[in-house]
């Protein structure tokens, strides 16, 4: 999968497994781990690799660009993903570019937040939520 780095915007290669170890930009070697920001993912097989392979839990926010209530959680998961850096990752998947998985989900309703531990779906919720709300609903 590829992460961006926050220093000087390189994309850099991970393997998802990998996410829980230390990594550096390709670029600048500036650390590129842990995660604290929120991870879009491209394609089914980069989100297939996050939610199978990664070593923390996967908060995946499933969004639209169109979508109010998605930019105004955007910044909530900004927040969540800043406090449980190291803890928990959190990823992005835009319903509009990446409608197979939408459909894999049964996505009725954006934003959906979905937690997924070891590639299992192990909670859900709909709508928008404050930081706090999601990390005490997701126990993350």
């Amino acid at each position: 999968m590829k992460v961006e780095c926050a220093s000087c915007s390189m994309w850099n290669r991970l393997p998802a497994a990998r996410l829980g170890e230390r990594a550096r930009c390709s670029a600048c070697k500036s650390p590129l781990l842990p995660l604290s920001r929120p991870i879009a993912l491209t394609s089914r097989e980069d989100f297939d690799e996050l939610v199978r392979d990664a070593p923390t839990p996967v908060l995946v926010d499933f969004w639209a660009a169109w979508c109010g209530p998605c930019r105004a959680v955007a910044p909530e998961l900004e927040k969540l993903s800043k406090d449980r850096a190291g803890r928990a990752i959190v990823a992005k998947v835009d319903t509009d570019a990446q409608p197979e998985l939408s459909a894999r989900f049964n996505i009725r309703s954006i934003p959906t937040l979905i937690l997924f531990r070891k590639g299992q779906e192990v909670n859900r919720v709909s709508g928008a939520l404050p930081a706090s709300a999601i990390a005490e609903r997701f126990h993350v």
